[in-house]
């Protein structure tokens, strides 16, 4: 079997070929990095190619208006537009061309195929669709691999819950805040969804799936469904897949990408088992390349056994953006390690972290809404997170529907500084 490092590199030194005569923005830095004719090694690339970070694309499409500087070829060349959320920042736009746009769909695929998706099942697409690429490269892929597609954007959530036991899709598609949504719902209404025909539950968008806490809440609400985690980006493209047999583990596409988890901030390798900042390599998507990217996505390299030493999986998924840590009297708090924690507490149906840094010390309080007007979790609720954190966190019941719901991304964390 050949090494994976020998697969990539070539894939590398592929791509470097196709993009450095036309590609503006990666040629000059090929060009620094003593590149343009490509590499004699992955190490060479890692040592002597800079990073490509999300505000360099941002500052790259403001002074190349409309599309940046990154395209390889003329832009009447591209069908396809999509954007990131501008979650982090100002948003970016990504454009593909056919041969491009068909990459990430094969990605995509091996997704649908190691959750076990097979031709006539039917996948239920529990979002309105928009410039995001994740929608619509699910839906194409899907498409493609003779999965019945069944798209239910523009109606309320007890409208698209109907629709959904009507249907009976053996996969339901959202993210792990939308799947818990839907349950709520359903418990409000009193729909039984125990008989809704899904068997899989795909969620992306945020961390959760891979998080013990969240995949255990999401299948108690779904009863007989399992959850199948995944994770991609608009800019790069599907990443990573999940398998019901190891649900704490994303395996990343290794053969699509040159993936490398660095000390945040630094060119320093993180060992197995320590956390760092993924950073990936396109090595297909020819037509809008990334080199080197930084995602911001904080993950946990571990080995695989019986597999190349270089081939690594991703323990618990994506733990978390590594800008949205906060540190609370020494203590470094994530969204995804918060989220686990309120989850596993029975009796909590939505809540909000407000972080108030306008004092001496930083306050947190966790102001939450209980699936019952009877029950009040607040005692449990505060002493798992002084549990958890080792530190005091204030819990707050406030009145059933006074916070805001997610059908996308959920944006729980309110700082007051």
């Amino acid at each position: 079997m050949v090494p994976i490092g020998q697969l990539q590199l070539a894939a590398l030194n592929r791509l470097i070929a196709a993009i450095a005569p036309s590609n503006r923005f990666y040629r000059r830095k090929l060009a620094a990095a003593d590149g343009l004719t490509g590499f004699d090694s992955l190490a060479r690339f890692c040592e002597r190619m800079p990073f490509t970070t999300k505000e360099e694309l941002a500052r790259d499409q403001l002074a190349n208006p409309p599309y940046g500087s990154t395209l390889t070829y003329p832009q009447e060349a591209y069908t396809r537009f999509h954007q990131t959320s501008g979650t982090g920042g100002r948003p970016i736009i990504w454009l593909d061309n056919s041969e491009s746009w068909q990459w990430v769909l094969e990605n995509w695929k091996t997704i649908w195929q190691k959750a076990g998706a097979v031709r006539g099942d039917s996948v239920f697409f529990a979002f309105s669709f928009g410039p995001f690429l994740g929608f619509w490269s699910a839906f194409d892929s899907a498409q493609q691999l003779g999965l019945r597609t069944i798209p239910a954007g523009g109606m309320s959530s007890s409208e698209r819950l109907r629709f959904l036991l009507a249907r009976r899709p053996r996969i339901l598609c959202c993210t792990p805040t939308y799947a818990l949504r839907l349950a709520d719902v359903a418990r409000q209404e009193s729909i039984d969804v125990r008989d809704s025909g899904v068997e899989r539950v795909m969620v992306a968008g945020e961390p959760g799936g891979s998080i013990p806490a969240i995949r255990a809440r999401i299948e108690q609400s779904w009863p007989g469904a399992r959850v199948v985690d995944h994770h991609g980006m608009t800019e790069v493209g599907p990443v990573s897949y999940g398998c019901p047999e190891q649900p704490t583990l994303l395996r990343l596409m290794h053969h699509r990408y040159v993936c490398e988890v660095l000390r945040p901030g630094t060119n320093e390798p993180v060992a197995r088992g320590a956390s760092g900042e993924l950073v990936l390599t396109t090595l297909g998507r020819d037509a809008c390349p990334l080199l080197r990217y930084r995602t911001g996505d904080l993950v946990r390299p571990v080995e695989i056994p019986g597999e190349d030493p270089a081939v690594f999986a991703l323990d618990g998924g994506i733990l978390g953006r590594v800008d949205d840590m906060v540190i609370v009297r020494g203590v470094n708090l994530y969204p995804a390690a918060l989220d686990a924690a309120v989850r596993s507490v029975a009796g909590v149906r939505e809540y909000q972290v407000e972080i108030d840094q306008r004092g001496t010390l930083p306050e947190v309080t966790v102001r939450f809404e209980a699936t019952d007007n009877e029950c009040d979790p607040s005692g449990e609720l505060a002493r798992h997170l002084r549990a958890t954190f080792q530190m005091r966190i204030g819990v707050e019941k406030v009145a059933g529907g006074s916070l805001p719901v997610f059908e996308m991304k959920a944006r729980r964390w309110k700082i007051l500084a």
